[in-house]
């Protein structure tokens, strides 16, 4: 690119106004500098009236505008303060969340007193405690970890001693292994809870952390109040217990006295909560004893010996063996019991008895037939019209046929002043029988009579009152009471 180059010719022409265009640039800026200096007079006298003024939100909602956000920080001071004056030894916080959005203006149009009154309904006090978890709910609120374990501890001692719990512990903190039972020895070996119960750190109102005391009664009953129901005119139980969604035995397990046919009287209150437990605990224990084998009876019969002869073969003695068992309690009661192990120590040996099975006519069987055909025994043995009476009496029979008690061989047979017509039966085993005032005879002496065969017939014969059967038994010669043998 070229440039031409100009005289001075036309330099100092053009000079003069040259000068002039100078001095009005100069005027323009000086002017223009003047202009600014006042700008920031005017700005300075603007934020002179601005102020800042707090919105305040509750979840999202509009509360109200307020002149200090500080306000709000005495407020929820107050509250806390109040609050625990009321409930001390609780931490405290305030449980609404606020929002504050600040804002500058030019004019204040803020209504404290209102928005603080707003704020004083809404603002909540919350207890940071610990939350008593029963499965997937929080039954309830404890002050703090303190009480939480002496709930538990409360808890399990309803159902396991202090001593058998503290031994418990110290076996499981123990890193030697558990040793083996003793005998005779029982101990606590798990502690079961039937649902799952633990702690969680959480918020809620004041008013709901709950005592030791209240919540052994939540854990046991369900409830901390009972519900009552007063009777009115044409209640009855079943329709008071549906009314509450609950049996009719239910309502009356409940209400000790109050029966089915109890006379229900109106305006008598009833207990209508039916209570059940949040948790229960249970107790398994170990124990060990020495238990006896109890030795068995056994029987060899033997065709050589009479039948009704026995004779000890062997003596029989217990064994032992140890036995280990689960016992199961709750609440302190039994609720179950099974056997883990058991071991033998000591075999039992059982006991042996030789009884005869060899039966011949002539010899009795030991097994005594009643003598009569029916009948029933109108007197006893014992003492009868100042003597004693050696048998029995049988009277009023079905027929008056009388028979053989047992096999044997007659002894003897005629009249006797007393007895009348009598018959005497030798059983060979050590027994004999007497039958007395019959009206007449069938067998003879020496004769063999098996059991139950007709020996004679009934009669008044002798010292009689009526007609009867006078019945006698004899053992090894003494006089015995016939009932002791009869069958």
């Amino acid at each position: 690119m070229f440039f031409k180059k100009q005289n001075t010719n036309e330099q100092q022409n053009r000079s003069p106004l040259y000068k002039k265009v100078q001095k009005a640039g100069l005027l323009t800026v000086l002017l223009a500098g003047i202009g600014i200096s006042s700008g920031f007079t005017l700005e300075k006298a603007e934020e002179s009236s601005i102020h800042t003024v707090y919105h305040v939100y509750s979840d999202s909602k509009y509360v109200g505008m307020l002149s200090d956000e500080k306000k709000i920080e005495q407020l929820k001071q107050e509250k806390l303060e109040k609050a625990a004056s009321e409930y001390e030894g609780l931490p405290l916080t305030i449980g609404t969340e606020l929002s504050v959005v600040p804002e500058k203006v030019f004019s204040v149009g803020t209504d404290d007193e209102q928005v603080l009154g707003k704020l004083q309904d809404m603002l909540t006090v919350e207890a940071e405690a610990i939350g008593v978890q029963i499965g997937e709910e929080t039954a309830f609120f404890v002050k703090d970890m303190a009480d939480y374990e002496e709930v538990i501890q409360e808890l399990t001692l309803q159902t396991v001693t202090e001593q058998e719990l503290a031994e418990f512990k110290a076996r499981q903190q123990s890193t030697e292994p558990i040793p083996p039972l003793k005998e005779n020895e029982t101990r606590l070996a798990a502690i079961k809870f039937s649902a799952e119960i633990q702690a969680t750190e959480g918020q809620t109102a004041p008013d709901e952390v709950r005592s030791v005391q209240e919540a052994m009664t939540l854990l046991n009953k369900g409830t901390l109040e009972e519900k009552k129901y007063a009777i009115q005119a044409g209640d009855v139980l079943g329709k008071i217990a549906s009314a509450h969604n609950m049996s009719t035995a239910k309502l009356m397990e409940i209400n000790p006295g109050i029966t089915e046919d109890s006379l229900l009287q109106i305006g008598r209150e009833l207990i209508v909560t039916a209570l059940e437990p949040y948790i229960e605990v249970e107790a398994h224990y170990e124990s060990k004893e020495i238990a006896p084998i109890q030795f068995k009876k056994l029987t060899e019969k033997d065709a050589s010996q009479f039948k009704g002869e026995k004779k000890v073969k062997q003596k029989g003695s217990d064994g032992k063996k140890s036995v280990t068992h689960q016992i199961r309690k709750k609440n302190g009661k039994v609720i179950g019991k099974s056997v883990m192990e058991e071991h033998v120590l000591e075999e039992p040996v059982h006991e042996v008895t030789v009884v005869g099975t060899k039966v011949i006519p002539s010899r009795g069987t030991g097994n005594f037939k009643w003598p009569a055909d029916g009948g029933y025994v109108s007197s006893q043995m014992g003492k009868r019209w100042g003597r004693v009476h050696q048998g029995i009496d049988i009277a009023r029979p079905s027929s008056r046929s009388i028979f053989a008690s047992d096999n044997g061989v007659v002894t003897d047979v005629g009249y006797h002043g007393t007895y009348g017509n009598r018959i005497i039966i030798t059983h060979n085993n050590g027994y004999k029988t007497l039958y007395a005032h019959l009206s007449s005879i069938d067998v003879k002496v020496g004769q063999t009579v098996p059991q139950g065969s007709k020996i004679g017939v009934m009669g008044s014969t002798g010292r009689s009152t009526g007609m009867h059967l006078h019945f006698e038994v004899f053992k090894n010669g003494s006089n015995i009471n016939p009932l002791s043998v009869l069958r």
